[in-house]
């Protein structure tokens, strides 16, 4: 976590020097002004979606393992797809701007500091029923309580279900044969997936409990990330992006 540390306090001073960091409170939300970045222009374009929040991680939790991330996980899917994907195809998006739409895949972090304004409230929902897929990541313990509060200003009518290893979207593409194999990498005690579905039936957000793809993703090869847990994340993602594509 130290490093990880490091990374947002690097990030947060070169926004600062650079002028584009533009901060205010609104009650309990932060409202920050993010740098975009200019993707390359290919198939596959991952969005990470910058949101109101209500400062539990200190309004930062969203930017955890950004671009990193995003990266490496790029490069695994182009290495192993036939998709057209580059490793900087990846934006970062405010979660209320009419450009999430462009975009069928999207990476939420730290759910646990979301409090979302109306207009991110009526974005998220739209962009769902247009066929939007979310991966909601980087969060435990009583954290899910928050995302399930926010989700039910989204879809007061649906709700969280466990996805269990034989869902049919944990094998795509890419064969998962164990859900817990980055449990005594993580904190919170055992990784639990939720699907949540759009008007069609169809899983449109997983929100992975107690887990952090996003951390195998970007520290893969570290001691603190071994092989079969970190093969098992980038399984796992590779398999929500070509669900997103074909759902």
């Amino acid at each position: 976590m130290k490093r990880i540390t490091t990374v947002l306090a690097a990030l947060a001073l070169a926004l600062a020097a650079s002028g584009l960091v533009h901060a205010q409170f609104f009650g309990r939300r932060f409202a920050v002004r993010v740098p975009d970045h200019e993707p390359a222009q290919t198939e596959l374009i991952t969005s990470r979606w910058h949101f109101g929040t209500n400062g539990r991680i200190g309004h930062m939790g969203w930017s955890h393992n950004y671009p990193e991330s995003e990266i490496n996980l790029n490069e695994f899917i182009g290495r192993t797809t036939r998709i057209d994907v580059e490793l900087e195809s990846y934006r970062l998006l405010e979660l209320s701007s009419p450009e999430i739409f462009e975009y069928p895949f999207a990476y939420i972090s730290e759910p646990g500091e979301m409090e979302m304004t109306e207009a991110e409230v009526a974005n998220l929902r739209e962009y769902i029923e247009r066929g939007g897929f979310i991966l909601i990541d980087d969060f435990d313990g009583d954290h899910m309580d928050n995302l399930r509060e926010e989700m039910s200003r989204v879809f007061p009518e649906r709700y969280f279900q466990r996805l269990r290893l034989d869902n049919p979207i944990f094998d795509i593409i890419y064969a998962v044969d164990d859900l817990q194999s980055m449990a005594p990498y993580v904190q919170g005690g055992e990784p639990v997936y939720y699907g949540l579905v759009n008007a069609q039936g169809d899983i449109a957000i997983v929100a992975c409990h107690n887990n952090d793809l996003a951390n195998f993703w970007e520290w893969y090869g570290s001691p603190g990330y071994p092989l079969k847990p970190s093969t098992d994340a980038f399984r796992i993602g590779g398999n929500l992006v070509v669900h997103a594509f074909t759902h």
